[in-house]
């Protein structure tokens, strides 16, 4: 799997109008399953919300930082864990093992898990986003990529470091926008990326690709101090790409 154990520090904060408040949950899938989710919102909305789809790791706090980053540029968010199945609800501690439970991991699952967040934000209680995004960080970034064939309705979907033959099956049905962000230096070659993101366009979707050629894989959320500047603009260009 594409993770290493580089401590990371916390994410620099934006000055902005906040969140109101942040808050874990429970949400319940198509199928009953119950799963952790943690949400924030905005104080000041702007009519965005966002699902987070997290690395290999399920629902690690970077991910509710992140959650909090986007609720104070005005955008409510909800990022999510994958493991309701095997593994219940969380918190879970920094030892938790989680490849057993990626590996039983599956797409339909997945994707009904992220739809039942997509709901929450759209509903009174997260929020009423009137538009809603995907982004996604390795193993969750091929599967925001997909998110953009399997919801209805999807603002667009933004994908960091993902392998794109996880959603390369998808290409041809792609109905929101891509936003696909990658790292010159990542496991996977950029060429391969670019290449999906070709398979996209020739099918009539929508697909930006922006490289960062010096950064590593997870450059944005592990190494952002070594490569501030490649971080600063992705940031910038997810809010562009979301509308803010």
């Amino acid at each position: 799997m594409c993770y290493d154990d580089t401590a990371r520090p916390p994410l620099p904060p934006v000055i902005a109008g906040g969140a109101a408040d942040a808050a874990e949950l429970t949400l319940k899938s198509a199928d009953g399953t119950e799963f952790s989710a943690y949400h924030a919102r905005a104080a000041q909305p702007n009519g965005a919300g966002m699902v987070i789809l997290p690395d290999v790791r399920g629902l690690h706090d970077f991910y509710r930082e992140l959650a909090r980053r986007f609720a104070e540029v005005g955008i409510h968010a909800i990022a999510i864990d994958y493991f309701g199945r095997t593994a219940g609800i969380g918190p879970r501690a920094e030892d938790f093992e989680w490849r057993e439970h990626v590996e039983q991991t599956k797409p339909e699952t997945v994707d009904a898990d992220a739809r039942a967040a997509i709901q929450y934000l759209r509903s009174a209680d997260g929020g009423g986003a009137q538009r809603v995004f995907t982004v996604g960080f390795c193993f969750g970034g091929s599967n925001s990529w997909r998110q953009s064939a399997t919801q209805d309705g999807l603002g667009g979907a933004i994908g960091f470091y993902g392998v794109p033959s996880r959603a390369e099956e998808y290409a041809g049905k792609m109905k929101a926008p891509l936003l696909i962000l990658a790292a010159g230096q990542d496991f996977t070659p950029v060429e391969v990326t670019e290449k999906f993101a070709e398979d996209v366009r020739a099918a009539g979707g929508e697909a930006t690709v922006q490289v960062y050629p010096n950064a590593p894989h997870s450059f944005f959320d592990r190494t952002f101090d070594q490569f501030r500047d490649e971080c600063d603009d992705a940031w910038a260009r997810m809010l562009e790409f979301v509308g803010t």
